[in-house]
């Protein structure tokens, strides 16, 4: 498999340095996530005692080993965890950290393990919340003036709800971090939408493969961009990739894509029209469900297994959604923000383009002029990491 160039100017991204945003995340927003997941649930006494010592562990212990009989011990292995055990969560790769969290909140919880907790999200409750929001009335009832507007009008729209539906992110509702606003203007600081529709084109006989990010408010949009492409033939199948168990707090699951789609179905208007063709999709299988182990794993794309990369091989066009995605697709580096997208998405195997609102400091694709702009604007460089900006990257 091709890799990533370890490339000296772009030094992979940890989570040591203080007042960084990887080091925020790590001891903050994982806490204050533990926190969430108490007060969702009745745990029962071990699962407590299980969150307490995730608590102590991730914010001042070293990363020790999954039990011996973890059902995907074997795979942690091969990610790395060997590799790390008695090192600091802050002195390892910022991706493999967090990604490490979600497993071993899963694991304090029970949702391995057999028993009464076996396959309970912790995350639903607040999924559930943000899906039957008055926001996504809104959005589901904005739908039925949508389809009145002519196809291409209404393909743009969808897009930019697919973009900035991003900014729904539940992870970033639990710190303070993520609700500070920003006085730069929001905007889209790359766009390549123009060279995307190309690459459906009007035949009608092409797979796009989407790989998914947040639940909820996130993925109705997703969903509803679908749904358009298929009816007015632009792809003739489609493949959405989720997750395969709950993962960054709001990460998208199979269960959050029959929980959407009922959510459309029974909204009435052009939303409950578009969730009953979809449903209808899934039955005949122009829609289609992937939910791959490497999904969740703590590493580029770059890295990815043979079977994975065979599925994105075969797409007309792979759209990534998501700053966790993005990470994974340029990988998790400082990169100069001007270094082309081209250049660090040359190995994935057929065409990518990238929907992503920032959140995360890695940047690429941008020129000069934008980033000097932005960084006038904002000297502390928040745009980064405050969802305020958008990217719709394309590589063909």
């Amino acid at each position: 498999m091709s890799g990533m160039p370890d490339t000296p100017t772009a030094p992979v991204i940890l989570g040591a340095e203080p007042g960084s945003f990887p080091h925020s995340v790590l001891s903050e927003r994982h806490p204050a996530i533990i926190r969430q997941v108490r007060e969702a649930f009745p745990y029962e006494p071990h699962q407590q005692r299980a969150l307490d010592a995730l608590l102590a562990n991730c914010t001042e212990g070293e990363i020790e080993l999954l039990p011996a009989d973890a059902p995907d011990r074997a795979r942690w292995e091969e990610w790395g965890m060997t590799a790390y055990a008695g090192r600091s969560w802050y002195e390892v790769p910022w991706l493999w950290s967090e990604s490490w969290f979600y497993r071993l909140l899963l694991e304090a919880v029970g949702y391995f393990a057999p028993g009464p907790w076996q396959g309970i999200d912790p995350f639903r409750p607040a999924k559930l919340a943000e899906l039957d929001s008055p926001a996504t009335d809104e959005e589901l009832a904005a739908l039925d003036e949508l389809t009145g507007r002519p196809a291409d009008e209404q393909a743009r729209a969808l897009l930019h709800g697919s973009l900035w539906g991003n900014r729904a992110d539940l992870g970033f509702r639990l710190s303070a971090e993520g609700t500070r606003e920003t006085d730069a203007v929001p905007g889209l600081l790359a766009d390549d939408s123009e060279r995307l529709w190309p690459l459906l084109g009007t035949s009608g006989t092409g797979t796009l493969c989407l790989v998914a990010d947040n639940a909820g408010g996130e993925l109705v949009p997703d969903l509803l961009l679908l749904d358009h492409l298929l009816t007015h033939g632009l792809i003739a199948r489609a493949v959405l990739h989720v997750k395969p168990y709950p993962y960054y707090v709001s990460d998208a699951t199979g269960t959050d894509v029959i929980d959407a789609l009922r959510r459309l179905t029974g909204a009435g208007g052009a939303a409950a029209d578009s969730g009953r063709r979809l449903w209808s999709a899934l039955g005949d299988g122009r829609l289609v469900l992937r939910a791959h182990p490497f999904s969740c794993a703590p590493l580029p794309y770059a890295e990815m297994p043979d079977d994975l990369r065979a599925d994105f091989a075969s797409a007309t066009v792979t759209v990534v959604k998501g700053d966790l995605n993005y990470r994974r697709l340029v990988g998790d580096r400082l990169w100069p923000p001007t270094t082309p997208f081209a250049e660090v998405t040359d190995w994935f195997p057929g065409p990518v383009a990238a929907l992503r609102t920032l959140k995360s400091d890695v940047i690429t694709g941008l020129s000069a002029d934008t980033v000097a702009a932005l960084d006038k604007a904002e000297p502390d460089g928040r745009w980064r990491t405050a969802g305020t900006h958008a990217l719709i990257q394309v590589r063909t």
